[in-house]
């Protein structure tokens, strides 16, 4: 930090908010990831100040314990009424030791875009000058609402004049206070200590302040910002919106030029707290959000929203939805795939098409390639699950966990009923439902037997057009029974293959060479 005096920093936060028209304090509307407190603590904190006071008031228990997850260090000052913001600094030094001396900075919790290094350029240039107070300001098109700067002699300012209270000349000022200041401590309490309520709004101006020193000849500088988007509030979802845009092109803009490519910037959002290394690649209609991060060589998107998940190195993941998951190196997630929290995919594993995943771990080149539930599992080593596999994990009170070992080969619209152990190197028969363990290099074949009945769509689906093509096809087919079809003498047509004949060892056969069924994927 570049001042020789130390720094406290006391955050507006008390504000009632009524143009959001919404139950949630203003201040914890989110914007790029954070609270719109959470981005000014932030900002704050980078400052490294030996105090850091939040003015709450609205929606007091809400914020305080919002603030307690972004930054545990913060102190918080109730303002009982709202009456000013000079009664909301009045709040905020009761936080601060009576005999701290060096510089107050005093920002609002609702300007989102405020750098930390204009903070700090703000208490340099306080500094410098010797001031007593120094007030960041900025030139825009449409002053309208704005506090007016009224300049003194060699730069200094003269005063503040509320919008309200301006004259018709002092409105076409186009100089703005921008709400954010830089104060000698003994002078903000000095100031603080003399203000009254006689102005048009009835309140307690923190800008008289100024006044006051000035009167007492003390030095009132400014520190004009060239980029006023900085200084911008929120007082309604329409600012909120339009802020939240500004910031993720700021952030977009940001991490293109660090290395990651953007294929369409209109589409994408990634918030402030995301991690991108470079060589990333994000394709249209990708978000990321919260604790993300991905690492070099991967491909997100299109159409892929991850929030808190961690990609590595060359993972591919396409039209995804995923939270609180971990995808390794080169693996493949997608399309159409829901990783829930707890998922964990091994070095070039795969979960793809109308997959989802929880609490579930998949290692290294194990395979759920498509129309899979698996919950509560742990996928051994290059195992592969096959088409429509299910996971039964939940008996209607607790969740059951179960276990596939490796190299595995589980076959299509199987069904594992947890707990269930499946272990390494073992087979599971197409359509089996497993309830009981599979030891090693075994085949599970758990299903009906297979029975065909003669003649079943003449006698029950009599004028159709399936009853009519299997007519033309015995038509034009001579009659061959096989040993599992053909009906005994006099019997019903619906005979089943006894053990140890022909039909029943072809049976076993199938079970075990076409176990997998069309999985449409190799282990």
């Amino acid at each position: 930090m570049t001042s020789h005096r130390p720094a406290t920093v006391i955050v507006m936060a008390a504000g009632q908010g009524t143009r959001m028209k919404s139950a949630t304090p203003k201040v914890l509307h989110e914007l790029g990831g954070r609270s719109l407190v959470g981005h000014a603590v932030v900002t704050a904190r980078a400052l490294a100040p030996e105090h850091l006071v939040v003015v709450v008031g609205t929606g007091r228990e809400q914020v305080e314990a919002h603030l307690t997850e972004v930054d545990a260090g913060v102190r918080t000052a109730v303002q009982e009424q709202q009456l000013g913001t000079g009664d909301a600094v009045r709040a905020g030094l009761t936080a601060v030791p009576a005999d701290f001396d060096g510089t107050v900075v005093v920002i609002s919790g609702d300007v989102p875009l405020l750098a930390a290094e204009t903070l700090l350029e703000l208490i340099s240039e306080h500094d410098k000058q010797g001031n007593a107070v120094t007030v960041l300001t900025a030139r825009v098109p449409d002053p309208t609402g704005y506090g007016r700067i009224l300049p003194g002699p060699d730069g200094t300012v003269a005063g503040i004049v509320e919008h309200k209270d301006a004259t018709p000349e002092q409105r076409q000022i186009d100089e703005i206070n921008a709400g954010i200041y830089a104060f000698d401590a003994a002078t903000l309490r000095d100031g603080l200590s003399r203000l009254t309520t006689d102005n048009a709004q009835g309140e307690l101006y923190l800008t008289d302040v100024l006044a006051i020193a000035r009167g007492d000849g003390k030095r009132v500088g400014a520190w004009v910002i060239e980029d006023a988007m900085q200084t911008e509030g929120v007082n309604d979802r329409v600012q909120l919106a339009t802020l939240r845009a500004e910031l993720n092109r700021r952030t977009l803009d940001t991490l293109m030029r660090s290395g990651v490519t953007i294929v369409d910037p209109s589409t994408t959002w990634v918030d402030g707290t995301v991690e991108l290394d470079q060589d990333v690649t994000l394709l249209p209609n990708t978000q990321l959000h919260g604790a993300t991060t991905v690492a070099s060589g991967a491909v997100i998107g299109p159409d892929t929203t991850l929030t808190d998940v961690q990609v590595g190195e060359g993972a591919s993941i396409i039209r995804t939805h995923g939270s609180g998951a971990r995808i390794g190196a080169g693996a493949s997630v997608g399309p159409f795939a829901y990783l829930r929290p707890g998922t964990s995919l091994g070095v070039k594993g795969k979960i793809g098409t109308f997959v989802e995943t929880k609490n579930t771990t998949i290692a290294d080149g194990a395979k759920v390639p498509h129309l899979s539930y698996a919950g509560d599992a742990t996928i051994g080593e290059g195992a592969n699950i096959g088409a429509g596999t299910i996971f039964a994990n939940y008996d209607g009170v607790h969740k059951h966990r179960t276990t596939v070992g490796r190299y595995s080969f589980l076959g299509s619209n199987s069904v594992l009923v947890a707990p269930v152990d499946i272990a390494d190197g073992a087979y599971i028969a197409a359509g089996s439902a497993i309830d009981q363990p599979v030891g090693p290099g075994e085949i599970a074949v758990a299903r009906g037997r297979q029975r065909n009945i003669k003649g079943w769509v003449a006698r029950r689906r009599a004028g159709t057009k399936t009853a009519k093509a299997a007519e033309d096809a015995l038509a034009g087919t001579p009659s061959a029974e096989s040993p599992a079809t053909a009906p005994a003498a006099g019997g019903s047509g619906e005979q089943t293959a006894a053990p140890g004949d022909p039909g029943a060892r072809s049976a076993e056969v199938r079970s075990a060479d076409g176990a997998s069924g069309d999985t449409g994927e190799k282990a």
